[in-house]
């Protein structure tokens, strides 16, 4: 700052610088512009002019002279002077120079005269005064200040107690007590106050204390007293009030002392007007807030520890002292806790409406400790219920309900009342929220909430509000489900068992998608409980009662334990039921009891047991399958059967249960299709089992009524409702569709994503379960659904196989119901356009109809299958046998008739009821004749409708089966595509595919053979078998069942397979080229060769069942028995098929006992059975037998034995394969033979009879020829041999070219040899019936030995042979049907046009055939029935070969023939007995040999059999075979030669000696043994070649 005051004036004072000092003052003491500037100014000149006389620049005199002048210029100069001085004083004090000091002293001194002492004693240093002389002592005067001080501020001359001045303050309550009502205002007895305190020197803190006490007695002057207060509060300082406040409540703070609720009014009252400060009073109440945390904490342990005692199981000696204890706390815990004044304050705040700090008072406590105490929480129910009341008003009220309104709070700073939605935001969320669990103390406010929830949810859901308000929609949504969780819930649980408020909140609750409501459940129930002490004891105290219930439940009790069920659930329904299903996963006997007892809940209740359901089910710490591994879990399956029985009998929402089953299909996992199966099965009345009986099959084929009335095992009734419910709850969340395609797609996916490490056994399982409950739930959709509905939501065939990857069978079971809906409706449109009631014009829509709908379809499957599958079969076809059903093709008359009748006799019985009432019978009466009406009605309507369909197919027949390949390609195609996919889909399939192929071969289906379709059905079902899981293996044995009745029922009367076959295009055995069909009569397989045929197919079932049973594979054994069982009624017919069986299966029994029980229950099932039907087998020679053609009649070209001569190639589904079953039969029939003793000895001087019944439909007069010829000229037989064996390969060769002349020629040769053989029998009649005598008596007995050695053997050779012989088979087999893949298709027209010569092609077809045999010959899978039936063929061809003699000429033969038929009769019965003793010991010594027979003795079997069987050999070969078999046959031919050389003239010397008649025993047995040796030495060689070529072969 600059100087005022220059150096140059204070030089120059004298002249002018006095002047120019007194001038500044003068102007600076004029300017009044800016007047704190200006009195700076002022001073700082005055100190610049005394700081130089201090610094001695100044006279002293000099300055006070100056001053004198400028001191008149302002009032206050003399004051501003003063502070100068002190200034001036603090500084000279410190300095050390003392002339400074003294200068200061003098220039005061020189002034006194301007400045009063006065002044300068308030503002100087008392030792300065001293110094100056204005005071005599500094001391003394500091004392005086003090006393003076203190008589000023410290001395009271106020009254603070009453009786010190009792009249002031009397006064004082008379002013403040008087009467109100008038014009008094608190302004006017302020001033009186204020005149009291003045005249009374009343204590104006106490003043303040009574004006609140007064205010405490009058509470309803609040607008008197706050303004009262609020100004007196002017003259205090703010902290007085808080601290009257304060000392007041101190005051109550002992152990004894209860604050008075007037005086929390009070403090409440001044908080909200802001009088006080809640912070500065929190601090005078009490308790602390950390004693307040410690009580809270000590709250959860009690409830903890009350849970552990109830969980504990406690004995009864303890339970009455720990009893004992719980007394003597309770009674502790009576004692009165000390006041919570934090807690009367808040209860004040909440009563008077202040939220705010009500709230803040709450923040500062644990959560909920404040609501917990039931005032507290009466309070704040109180003030929601006047915040909501304007709104509730509007909106909640229910229709006629009156409801008492609710004033609002007189204060105008309580929270505004609610008039919409979102007003409830702002407060009374927030309100609620704080007090949680403890709604429960207020049931109507709940019951408010939830209304207003109901109401808002009503808005939430109707569209058409703006974008804003949607949003705003959404949040307040969003609050209301937290609300819910964190409110409305627990205080349910709180409250006494309130059905009322459950089903209010159901009001709510069903507002709510159920996604929402599943995740509140699982809040409740998982979180809820475990975040109050409260809950935590109730929760506690619900399982112990739900314990003592549960314990005590039985169907008898049912009533009473289900009102109590029903009483506990109303509060706390998820701990109950989680209970109860823990309980029922348990003991699925506590089921149906209780069901039956979930009848008195709520609707709330039953949605949470659905929740509660679905968390037991999806619970992932429980294992689904057993600990085995091989099946589902047994609490799956109960939980499953509850499902389905309360889902049926409860209204519970399905749509969470079904989304929860899909997202687990998504997943790749279907364990819990069993839930939806048992669903379906209660809720619709549909059931799926495998244990069907053929009745309840044939009522699935009818009408909707058949199938309720016939067609299930329980008469599921009144399922009308719940499949209604199933139906819309499936509509509703779109799942119908995508749980059928889930289910198909994770049907094959079961294997791959389930199946892993998991046993086969659990895989087939859960691959069962996923396909049953496919057809179960499509089936449903089928009989529930609309057309409209059906049709919107299936997609076509195309869509479903190509984009949805749907396997085809699954896809066309989804889309029949709607083919079959779109074509009635259809058809029902035409009937309408156009009245003609003709049947014609009938049929004629239908057929319309029917391409209307099914042209897209025929379109739409040519994408499923590759081009070329098109070429054999039609799509049409291919649609037309996937569209149809077993309802299209038959009526199922019986059965309509069945359930008629059983109306009848129903009825009957109600009209012999006596104890029923007349009006109860008359209504029963009335419910069956309409039942009897309806079946006969729908009875009517299928038959007609069956009829068009009929008519259809006979339209459509001729452009089914294409066959541009071949007829055998056709087959394939057929059965591969259409029949093994579908037989295996459901029981109703396998018996439509049965009958669909009846059905084709009754309509004359071009191109369609079905003997070649029934040959490829039975004749290797083994891979078949093996490949399907326990329930397709079921549905397969029904289908072979149904195409073995056919079978059987054609087989069992020449007049009907005339009838039903003998015209037929499809038993043509020759298949001439595509689009010639009129083959003659001879063309036709004849009634004898469809038996043979028979037998060959019941063979390959032996064989193939045989091979199952051998496997050892839990699956082959498991399936084929099943298979067994399911076609017992039609197999086995044969009696030694039969046995072979029984001994198969009875190992089983021995060996499965310990180890898969399972395989032994069905393997002692079916053994039971078995043994049953044994009455019913017959003989082999009575299930096909033939009598013997006249001698040189040309037998027809074409015979169709078991590979019989001319059937096409394509019949031979590998020519392996069936030749071997030609050989093989053969042999069976040759067991037979031996079995039955009587009938060979009958037979054997009819020796051609016998051969031909083992499957030969040769022409006996050759047999004998070639008999003749071996024992005559064994040499010359075998040159012709060596000449025939030649052409027979390049004839086979060129089999097309000249088919047609070689019949003729080989007739031609027949009849030379008819005249060589005569010529050369040189021996007399006489000598051949000794001979034959002989013969019967040595045969007789070998037949029975052998037949022992066959049994010995049989059991060693299989232990010993098993194991390598399998492995080999399985490979043989794998090979032979890839050679059929390959080779099939090569036969072309030339070999199927004519039939093969029969000598040669015989002969070639021989070569093959004993290759094959060789091959097996070392025992194979079917090592039992192979064994035996090699041996038992070998003893037979013995015989033959030893004992036929040359016959002449028929007509001796014949009168020989009866003879010693008689004579063989009466010796065999004797000998029978003693051959049975004989036995053992035979048995020994043919053990050694018995090895060797075997082999060599089928060789020689087959030699006599090929030469002579011509039709069981003519089979043509495929041109593919025959060059391949050239060379070997060639060598072949040459060691069988050699063979048949020494064999020969062993015969030779034989025939010889026992015309002698001597020791025929004896010798015979010599020569066998002989015989034996020579034939293995050429047998052994020849074994090894065989196999070679048998393996290059195929």
């Amino acid at each position: 700052m600059a100087a005022l005051l220059p150096a140059e004036w204070i030089k120059n004072w004298e002249k002018g610088g006095k002047n120019e000092f007194v001038q500044l003052c003068r102007v600076l003491s004029e300017n009044k512009s800016h007047d704190s500037m200006v009195f700076r100014d002022i001073q700082q000149a005055l100190y610049e002019l005394a700081y130089h006389v201090v610094r001695g620049n100044l006279k002293h005199d000099q300055a006070s002279n100056v001053l004198g002048d400028v001191i008149e210029f302002r009032e206050d100069m003399p004051s501003i002077l003063a502070d100068v001085f002190c200034i001036l004083d603090i500084e000279t004090s410190c300095l050390e120079e003392k002339s400074k000091r003294d200068h200061f002293t003098q220039l005061v001194l020189a002034c006194l005269y301007l400045v009063s002492d006065t002044v300068l004693k308030e503002r100087l240093d008392p030792e300065t005064l001293e110094s100056l002389g204005l005071i005599k002592q500094s001391q003394q005067f500091n004392q005086k200040s003090v006393k003076i001080k203190t008589k000023l501020f410290y001395k009271q001359q106020k009254f603070n107690l009453l009786r010190e001045e009792n009249e002031g303050y009397a006064k004082l309550i008379a002013e403040l007590g008087q009467d109100l009502s008038g014009n008094i205002t608190s302004d006017l007895i302020l001033e009186n106050i204020k005149s009291l305190i003045g005249c009374f020197n009343l204590d104006p803190n106490r003043v303040l204390d009574i004006i609140l006490e007064v205010y405490e007695c009058r509470p309803e002057y609040d607008d008197f007293f706050v303004p009262l207060i609020e100004s007196y509060m002017y003259m205090c300082e703010p902290q007085t009030l808080c601290h009257i406040l304060g000392f007041k409540f101190k005051f109550y703070q002992d152990p004894s002392g209860e604050t008075p609720s007037s005086l929390y009014r009070v403090a409440a009252v001044l908080l909200q007007h802001n009088l006080i400060d809640l912070e500065d009073l929190y601090v005078h109440l009490l308790p602390g807030d950390n004693t307040i945390i410690e009580e809270h904490k000590r709250e959860i342990m009690e409830a903890k520890q009350i849970v552990r005692k109830l969980t504990m199981v406690v004995l009864s000696s303890e339970k009455t002292e720990e009893k004992e204890k719980e007394k003597e706390k309770e009674e502790e815990k009576t004692e009165k806790p000390p006041d919570n004044q934090k807690l009367g304050l808040l209860e004040a705040l909440l009563k008077i409406g202040d939220w705010q700090h009500a709230q803040s008072i709450m923040d500062q406590m644990p959560p909920f400790y404040a609501t917990s105490h039931k005032s507290i929480a009466v309070a704040l129910c109180q003030l929601v219920h006047v915040t909501i009341e304007p709104l509730y008003r509007r909106v909640g009220v229910p229709k006629g309900a009156k409801g008492s309104p609710i004033s609002s709070l007189p204060n105008k700073r309580a929270p505004k009342q609610a008039d919409s939605f979102e007003d409830l935001r702002k407060e009374v969320f927030n309100m609620l929220c704080y007090l949680g669990p403890h709604l429960s103390h207020d049931p109507i406010l709940f019951a408010k909430v939830v209304r207003l929830g109901k109401a808002f949810m009503k808005e939430f859901q109707s569209d058409g509000s703006k974008q804003e308000d949607k949003d705003k929609m959404e949040l307040l949504f969003s609050c209301l489900l937290s609300i819910t969780d964190q409110v409305l819930l627990p205080s349910l649980s709180l409250m006494d068992c309130n059905a009322c408020m459950s089903e209010e909140l159901w009001g709510m609750f069903k507002t709510f998608p159920y996604q929402y409501r599943y995740r509140l459940y699982g809040q409740w129930k998982n979180e809820t409980y475990n975040s109050h002490p409260l809950l935590v004891k109730v929760k506690a105290q619900t399982i112990d009662r739900a314990k003592y219930i549960m314990k005590r439940l039985t169907k008898e009790n049912v009533k009473p334990s289900g009102r109590q069920i029903g009483k506990l659930s109303h509060s706390n329904p998820t701990i109950l039921f989680d209970y109860i299903l823990s309980q029922i996963q348990k003991y699925d006997n506590l089921i149906t009891p209780v069901v039956d007892s979930l009848k008195y809940l709520t609707s709330l209740n039953y949605d949470v047991l659905a929740y509660c359901i679905i968390e037991a089910l999806a619970n992932p710490e429980k294992e689904r399958m057993k600990h085995d591994d091989t099946t589902i879990s047994s609490w799956l399956q109960s939980l499953a059967s509850f499902c389905g029985a309360v889902f049926r009998k409860y209204p519970i929402e399905l749509a969470g249960l079904l989304q929860y089953v899909a997202n687990q299909l998504k997943a790749g996992k279907s364990f819990d299709l069993l839930i939806l199966k048992e669903v379906v099965q209660k809720m619709a009345g549909i059931e799926i089992t495998e244990e069907m009986t053929m009745e309840q099959l044939e009522a699935m084929t009818g009408g909707e009524q058949l199938k309720a009335e016939g067609g299930y095992f329980g008469q599921i009734r009144n399922t009308k409702k719940s499949s209604q419910r199933l139906k819309d709850a499936l509509l509703d969340h779109d799942l119908a569709l995508p749980l059928c395609l889930l289910m198909a797609q994770q049907r094959n996916g079961v294997i791959f994503q389930e199946g892993g490490e998991k046993h086969l056994k659990l895989v087939g399982k859960l691959y069962d379960q996923c396909h049953d409950t496919l057809v179960q739930f499509g089936g449903f959709l089928a009989s529930n659904l609309s057309t409209e509905d059906y049709i919107k939501r299936v997609p076509s065939i195309d869509v479903l196989c190509n984009e949805f990857h749907t396997p085809h069978d699954a896809a066309f079971f989804l889309s029949r119901p709607m083919y079959a809906h779109h074509i009635s409706s259809k058809y029902d449109e035409l009937k309408k356009a156009e009245k003609g009631n003709k049947q014609q014009h009938k049929v004629h829509k239908y057929i319309t109809a029917c391409e209307l709908v099914m042209a897209p379809v025929h379109e739409a499957v040519i994408s499923l299958h590759l081009p070329k599958v098109w070429d054999d079969i039609s799509p049409q076809f291919y649609a037309t046998f996937w569209s149809l059903t077993m309802y299209d093709l038959a009526v199922p008359h019986s059965s309509y008739d069945r359930e008629v009748n059983k109306l009848k006799v129903q009825m009957k019985a109600i009209d012999d009821n006596q104890e029923m009432p007349p009006n109860k019978k008359k209504k029963e009466k009335e419910r069956c004749t309409a039942l009897q009406d309806k079946l006969l009605e729908e009875e009517k309507k299928q038959l007609e409708h069956v009829q068009r369909v009929l008519q259809r197919l006979k339209l459509e027949k001729d452009n089914w089966l294409l066959a541009k390949s071949t007829k055998n390609e056709t087959i394939t195609k057929f059965l591969q595509l259409c029949i093994f996919p579908r037989c295996i889909f459901s029981a109703i399939d396998a018996v439509y595919c049965a009958h669909f192929v009846e059905l084709v071969h009754q309509q004359k289906t071009p191109n369609f053979s079905t003997l070649l379709c029934y040959d490829r059905v039975f004749s290797d079902i083994i891979y078949t078998v093996a490949s399907c899981t326990e329930n397709e293996a079921s549905r397969y044995g029904r289908f072979l069942c149904c195409m073995l009745e056919t079978v059987t029922r054609w087989h069992s009367d020449r007049v009907i397979y005339e009838k039903e076959c003998g015209n037929y295009p499809g038993f043509l055995t020759i298949l001439r080229a595509t689009g010639f069909d009129g083959g003659n009569k001879a063309d036709q397989l004849d009634y004898e060769n469809f038996r043979h045929v028979v037998h060959k197919w019941h063979y390959k079932l032996t064989k193939a069942s045989v091979h199952c049973l051998e496997t050892g594979e839990y699956t082959h054994i498991r399936n084929i028995l099943i298979v067994l069982t399911k076609i017992l009624p039609w197999y086995p017919k044969v009696l030694n098929l039969g046995q072979a069986l029984e001994r198969r299966v009875h190992k089983i029994c021995q060996e499965e006992k310990e180890k898969r029980p399972d395989l032994y229950a069905l393997a002692m099932g079916y053994s039971g059975q078995l043994k049953s039907r044994k009455p019913f087998m017959i003989p082999e020679n009575e299930f096909h037998h033939k009598d013997p053609p006249a001698r040189n009649a040309v037998p027809a070209t074409v015979q169709n034995g078991p590979g019989g001569a001319g059937m096409p190639a394509s019949l031979t589904v590998n020519t392996v394969r069936l030749e071997e079953g030609a050989t093989e039969e053969t042999d069976k029939l040759k067991e037979k033979s031996q079995g039955v003793v009587k009938v060979i000895n009958k037979a054997v001087n009819a020796a051609p009879k016998v051969t031909t019944s083992n499957g030969n439909s040769a022409s006996n007069s050759k047999i004998i020829k070639e008999k003749d010829e071996k024992e005559k000229s064994g040499k010359e037989k075998d040159k012709e041999k060596k000449d025939k064996t030649p052409t027979a390969t390049p004839e086979a060769k060129a089999l097309g070219k000249d088919g047609k002349e070689k019949p003729k020629e080989e007739r031609a040769n027949k009849d030379d040899k008819a005249r060589e053989i005569k010529e050369k029998t040189p021996k007399s009649d006489k000598e051949k019936e000794k001979v034959k005598k002989e013969e019967k008596a040595s045969k007789e007995e070998k037949s029975k030995t052998v037949v022992t050695i066959v049994e010995s053997k049989s059991t060693a050779e299989k232990e010993r042979e098993k194991e390598p012989s399998r492995e080999r088979d399985v490979a043989k087999e794998m090979k032979s049907k890839e050679n059929v893949k390959g080779g099939e298709k090569v036969p072309v027209a030339g070999s199927l046009k004519s039939p093969v010569p029969r000598s040669e092609a015989s002969e070639s077809e021989r070569e093959q055939k004993r290759r094959k045999i060789d091959t097996h010959s070392s025992p194979s899978h079917s090592s039992t029935v192979k064994d035996n039936l090699n041996e038992l063929k070998d003893s037979s061809a013995k015989h033959y070969i030893n004992h036929t003699t040359p016959t002449l000429s028929k007509s001796k033969e014949r009168e020989v023939d009866k003879k010693d038929l008689d004579k063989s009769r009466e010796r065999s019965r004797e000998r029978e007995k003693k051959d049975e003793k004989d036995r053992k010991d035979r048995k020994r010594d043919h053990s050694n040999n018995e090895r060797e027979v075997p082999q060599d003795s089928t060789k020689r079997r087959k030699e006599e059999n090929g030469t002579t069987g011509s039709s069981k050999h003519s089979k043509s070969e495929s041109p593919s075979d025959s060059p391949r078999l050239n060379e070997k046959e060639k060598e072949k031919n040459k060691s069988k030669s050699s063979g048949k050389e020494k064999s020969d003239s062993i015969k030779a010397e034989k025939m010889e000696k026992s015309s002698s008649g001597s020791k025929k025993e004896s010798r015979h047995d010599k020569e066998k043994t002989e015989k034996k040796e020579k034939r293995d030495s050429t047998g052994g060689k020849e074994e090894k070649k065989h196999h070679k070529s048998s393996d290059k072969h195929r």
